[in-house]
């Protein structure tokens, strides 16, 4: 409480110097646009939301400092997870020369179909989501970059987790998108240095399926240890909930795209309870400045929480900034020194861009405890038998 106080009181002192500061300097900052683009609406608009208020967070700070060249605007998105509508919205923010740059995607099906009009309007991009490889490491546009890590790390983790609880059979479940069949090839590679585990069945479903029931009986009759599913929230609470109604109790892991406070609620803490996921994100607190943001978070009075992707948005907005406050509100130049990017400190730990222009990250584990997502190694999952 001392903390949260002490950064109101930070806030308000800033305020009023940046209104006793203006007036005497006789110059008002240069207006500069930056857009925010993620799912608002829809399945998962949970992480969405909590991404679109950790980038205001930084757009807010960034402006009540009186040393900051530009007042910068946060024009928000919503691609609602749907490609169509991300190719509509982003074109819409190529083609406003007044927008420098945009902080973009959580949902991979999405940004890899957006990629090419940042490329071809020179929109600087910074993804803080979408975690599907191909978006970064299957072009040479010098205008994408990605503070997150990707699905290599994810698949890499999961397979090494089922191989240390010791599961022999696995079943996959996976969607049919970009982003679906990308988790199931990398943890399908990532399975092939454990020769002893072998995968019973392997199962594409629709994004607009409801009934799983086929599929489900299949993955069964295989006899499986354990049921990986590729997908994200909306499918993942249907598929599980099912697997609970027709009395089959075999453990459930999944990718990034069920680790959001709608999967919880969308199951109920009790059926949620005991599910594995994986996250190139660390838990907030356990950042250096981790509780600086959650207290900042908290006295902005959003509504919604900022989720697991939260700080990776917070920081992709930080690091645009940032690039504008050096060269100037010209694409090009932001373009270029975001390239450059070496040993820059953020939220979610030091940020490198490999020559894809890639964040070098880790994977982390996670599990449903008692209603919340849990650090794995701090659950009684993680202390106690597996």
């Amino acid at each position: 409480m001392r903390q949260l106080n002490a950064w109101k009181k930070m806030v308000s002192i800033i305020s009023v110097a940046t209104v006793l500061v203006t007036p005497l300097t006789g110059q008002a900052k240069d207006a500069v646009k930056i857009a925010f683009i993620g799912p608002l609406t829809g399945g998962v608009s949970s992480t969405g939301l909590g991404g679109r208020n950790s980038a205001q967070l930084a757009v807010d700070q960034y402006n009540a400092d009186p040393a900051g060249k530009y007042q910068v605007e946060l024009v928000k998105l919503d691609d609602e997870c749907k490609p169509a509508v991300g190719v509509q919205v982003v074109t819409r923010a190529a083609t406003d020369r007044s927008i420098v740059g945009a902080v973009g995607h959580y949902c991979s099906a999405v940004a890899i179909v957006t990629v090419d009009t940042f490329h071809r309007f020179g929109l600087p991009l910074v993804i803080w989501g979408a975690v599907l490889p191909e978006i970064t490491y299957g072009n040479n546009y010098k205008e994408v970059h990605r503070v997150n890590g990707t699905m290599i790390n994810e698949g890499k983790m999961a397979a090494e987790y089922v191989h240390k609880a010791g599961f022999k059979r696995v079943a996959m479940i996976y969607d049919t998108t970009d982003y679906g069949k990308g988790q199931g090839v990398h943890f399908t590679d990532a399975l092939q240095q454990y020769p002893d585990i072998t995968v019973t069945g392997s199962y594409g479903v629709d994004v607009s399926q409801q009934d799983f029931s086929a599929e489900l009986t299949a993955a069964q009759r295989g006899n499986p240890d354990v049921i990986w599913f590729g997908g994200l929230t909306p499918q993942g609470v249907a598929i599980k909930a099912q697997l609970e109604r027709i009395g089959i109790s075999t453990p459930f892991i999944g990718v990034s795209g069920i680790l959001n406070e709608g999967f919880i609620a969308g199951l109920g803490p009790a059926v949620a309870e005991g599910v594995v996921s994986f996250h190139n994100g660390a838990p907030i607190e356990k950042y250096a400045h981790g509780k600086e943001f959650l207290a900042a978070y908290g006295a902005a009075g959003f509504k919604e929480e900022p989720d697991a992707y939260g700080p990776f948005a917070y920081s992709a907005t930080k690091l645009l900034i940032d690039a504008i406050e050096k060269v100037g509100p010209n694409r090009a130049k932001v373009r270029d020194a975001l390239n450059a990017t070496r040993d820059y400190e953020s939220l979610v730990g030091t940020i490198n861009f490999d020559e894809h222009r890639q964040n070098i990250t880790s994977a982390h584990q996670y599990v449903v405890q008692d209603g919340k997502w849990v650090y794995w190694v701090d659950s009684k999952y993680g202390k106690g038998p597996q």
